[in-house]
């Protein structure tokens, strides 16, 4: 599919309200004005394309026009284009076609509108409750104008739904959503026949905070300091993410200094976590030493972060227009990085050659290719299932264009294709660092560039591939450079409805070892 062939189909629409704008790194940006009748034949031809959807939102505009606004984010693969859609819904009783049955990702994003808007996708297989609990009453929608942030909300009694699963000699086993260790909470519902799970299901959201709400209205520079505290380990991608919406928002180009900056914090945050993850994997068989040794090593990491940056987790670095100083002592880390990779290498050498290691990992916890690709899984899961996709390569931004890197993938889905994956991944950011270093030393100039009004109401998508996958952030600009909607959907996000999938057929203790496999973060969901 080519970008020609998606012209071709915008024309045979003269009813849309079409602007093409440049986006990062080069990408061709269509936004896309579509008639609320003509959604589903739309959203059709673009699953046909192959497009990959990065998100879904809606907007309450009713205080501008009497309307919500149904926007959504799509991605061409390999053809470096974005499609933005926006669909104007009534103010008073708002309704949309669903597009799950087209895109079965936008699943949990359509039950967060219901729930956050009360917009009802009309067709959407399942419309329980997803982002609000039992306990919320079902007339308020605290994603509406007219919802007061920090208003207490009186609970009404309620109770969790789970699909039901019949059968003799079945047994439900409850797990959380207070678990040992220093976690987030989290409910999972396990349906066993002895120790054998038939079926799991989950209930998140216990932590959510009110963020996207929490922005609207400040000045943008205030909500960057916002966007890169959703989430303590992956800081630095929703910052870029944010970052370039802004970005995108007041046509401002970031200096070529800063975005070679910017690779290399981003590659230094999926190295730290993947290293990190490489070993706490093992705490799902007891592999004691592997944890140990994989936790050094992302101290190490971190510690290297602290140094080039002054934080451990890359905090206060990308900001709107660039990055806000120099790297220091970037010899010395370039060193310490290479010691480090044969330090990982070793590592995984042991692991792979544990026997013990290899008979828990293999075939526990697959991830089928089908799957993955229907709902949508972003990031290292998704490729060690055979996924093909990296938004680096497919919409690239920062500096990647200009650097050489390969996709690794796997084919089996497990949870040791999940290790694997990690390691090679491990691999290609320890040589898109050597370049960046390289490139840094003859790239000269200014390190950030003024971002001075952004043109109100007007909507943009930034992102980014973090440690865990595609990093989506929906911003709706306001007046006074302000915030009137701001939207996070993280990997997580779209990884956290495939993991009980991969769940039934294997034994209840196989359960934290493919959880661990994903390594999801909590607080990106909570946002």
């Amino acid at each position: 599919m080519s970008s020609d062939v998606l012209w071709r189909e915008i024309q045979k629409h003269p009813e849309l309200d079409v602007t093409q704008v440049s986006s990062l790194g080069g990408a061709k940006t269509w936004k896309l004005g579509v008639p609320l009748e003509k959604l589903p034949e739309i959203t059709g031809s673009l699953k046909e394309m192959g497009a990959r959807l990065l998100t879904l939102s809606a907007i309450d505009e009713r205080e501008l026009n009497r309307h919500f606004a149904l926007c959504s984010a799509f991605a061409l693969p390999l053809e470096n284009t974005l499609v933005e859609i926006r669909v104007l819904l009534d103010g008073a009783n708002p309704r949309y076609p669903s597009v799950t049955m087209d895109f079965p990702s936008a699943h949990w994003l359509e039950r967060e509108v219901k729930d956050m808007f009360g917009i009802v996708p009309e067709g959407h297989p399942d419309l329980r409750r997803v982002a609000v609990h039992p306990d919320w009453p079902g007339d308020l929608f605290p994603l509406r104008k007219d919802f007061i942030s920090g208003t207490k909300v009186p609970r009404v009694p309620g109770k969790m739904e789970f699909c039901p699963v019949e059968g003799e000699g079945l047994y439900q086993a409850p797990v959380g959503p207070v678990h040992a260790g220093i976690i987030e909470p989290g409910h999972f519902r396990f349906f066993t026949f002895g120790e054998d799970v038939i079926n799991l299901q989950a209930q998140l959201f216990y932590t959510h905070r009110g963020i996207e709400k929490t922005a609207e209205g400040m000045h943008f520079l205030d909500a960057a300091l916002v966007a890169e505290r959703i989430c303590g380990v992956c800081s630095a991608s929703h910052a870029a993410s944010y970052a370039q919406a802004i970005e995108s928002l007041a046509d401002v180009a970031v200096p070529g200094r800063a975005r070679f900056i910017r690779s290399i914090l981003l590659e230094m945050e999926r190295l730290y976590n993947h290293v990190g993850d490489i070993g706490n994997v093992c705490a799902g068989i007891g592999f004691s030493y592997a944890i140990s040794r994989g936790a050094l090593l992302k101290e190490q990491l971190m510690r290297m972060n602290l140094r080039l940056t002054g934080h451990r987790y890359l905090r206060g670095t990308i900001l709107p227009g660039g990055v806000t100083g120099e790297l220091k002592d970037l010899p010395v880390i370039m060193k310490e990085l290479e010691r480090l990779q044969m330090d990982l290498k070793e590592l995984t050498t042991i692991m792979l050659s544990s026997q013990s290691l290899l008979d828990r990992m293999h075939t526990t916890g697959i991830l089928t290719r089908e799957t993955a690709a229907t709902l949508g899984a972003v990031g290292p899961a998704a490729r060690a299932s055979s996924i093909d996709c990296d938004l680096r390569r497919d919409l690239p931004y920062a500096a990647y264009n200009q650097l050489s890197f390969q996709i690794p993938l796997q084919t089996g889905g497990d949870v040791l294709c999940r290790l694997k994956q990690r390691i090679d991944e491990c691999e290609q950011s320890f040589s898109i660092l050597k370049q960046s270093f390289k490139h840094l030393a003859r790239e000269e100039g200014p390190l950030c560039v003024e971002v001075p009004y952004l043109p109100p109401y007007q909507t943009a998508v930034g992102y980014s591939e973090s440690a865990r996958g595609a990093n989506v952030h929906l911003v709706v600009s306001g007046p006074d450079n302000t915030l009137f909607r701001y939207m996070v959907r993280s990997a997580s996000h779209c990884n956290w409805p495939v993991v009980p999938l991969c769940v039934p057929g294997n034994i209840i203790p196989d359960f934290p070892l493919i959880n661990k496999s994903f390594e999801l973060c909590y607080a990106c969901l909570d946002r």
